[in-house]
C-alpha cells in the first residue's frame, strides 16, 4: 500500500470519525486527546468488523451517518469555514442545504477507502495545551505499513447543552481538509454564488452516486 493511498485512509477514516459513525457518546470533561484516541479506536474497529463499509458500500455508511446525532464535530463551523466569507450571506435555507451537500460530498468522496483498513492502529501525541485552554490541536500518527500518516485535529470547547470537545477541522499530510474545499468553493461562489455552489455540489454528488 503506497503513501498516497494510505493518505486518503487517513482522510476516510477521519471523516468517518468527524461526520459522527456510531460512536460512544462523549463525556463533557473528556480531555481533548482522550477523546480523540478513543474515537479513532472506535472507527477502525467498525471499520474492520463491518465488511458491507469494506466493501465501498456507500447507501450504508451514509445511513449510518443519517441515523447518528454527530455529537463529536461542529459540522456548522466547518461548513461554514469552508464556504468562508460567502456563509454570512447565505439564507438559513441555503446555509441547511450547504451543510446537508457538504456532508454527503465527504461521505461519498472517501467512503470507498475504507477498504484501505486492515491492520493500522493510530498513536496520539502528547498534548501541548494549557488546562483553560478552549481551542487545541491533537497530533496523531496512522501506523501500520509503509510510513506514519499525520492525521491533525482542531477541536473547540463547547459550553452549555451538549458540552464538550468538538472537532471542526483536520489535517492529513499537512493538508488542512477546510483551508482545500474553501478555494474550490471560493471559486465557484464568484462565479455562480451561493445557489451556483449548492448546484455543483449536488450535481457532484450525483455523479459520485452515478460511479458508486
Amino acid at each position: 500500500m503506497n503513501r498516497r493511498t494510505l493518505g486518503h485512509m487517513a482522510l476516510c477514516v477521519a471523516t468517518a470519525m468527524s461526520l459522527g459513525l456510531p460512536l460512544t457518546a462523549l463525556a463533557a470533561d473528556e480531555a481533548p486527546d482522550a477523546l480523540i484516541k478513543r474515537l479513532s479506536a472506535d472507527v477502525l474497529t467498525t471499520v474492520k468488523g463491518d465488511k458491507a463499509i469494506q466493501g465501498g458500500d456507500i447507501a450504508k455508511v451514509i445511513a449510518l451517518v443519517d441515523q447518528t446525532v454527530m455529537p463529536n464535530v461542529n459540522f456548522r463551523r466547518m461548513t461554514a469555514a469552508a464556504v468562508g466569507p460567502g456563509w454570512r450571506q447565505a439564507t438559513p435555507e441555503q446555509q441547511k442545504r450547504l451543510q446537508e451537500e457538504f456532508k454527503i460530498l465527504l461521505v461519498r468522496t472517501y467512503a470507498g477507502a475504507l477498504a484501505q483498513v486492515n491492520d493500522q492502529s493510530i498513536q496520539v501525541k502528547p498534548l501541548r495545551a494549557a488546562a483553560e485552554d478552549k481551542d487545541v490541536l491533537v497530533r496523531t500518527e496512522i501506523v501500520g505499513r509503509g510510513d506514519p500518516i499525520q492525521l491533525d485535529y482542531r477541536l473547540e470547547k463547547t459550553p452549555g447543552e451538549g458540552a464538550g470537545w468538538k472537532i471542526y477541522n483536520l489535517n492529513v499530510l499537512g493538508v488542512w481538509l477546510v483551508e482545500t474545499y474553501r478555494g474550490q468553493f471560493a471559486q465557484e461562489i464568484n462565479a455562480k454564488g451561493i445557489d451556483g455552489l449548492i448546484e455543483t455540489l449536488t450535481a457532484r454528488n450525483k455523479t459520485n452516486a452515478s460511479k458508486g
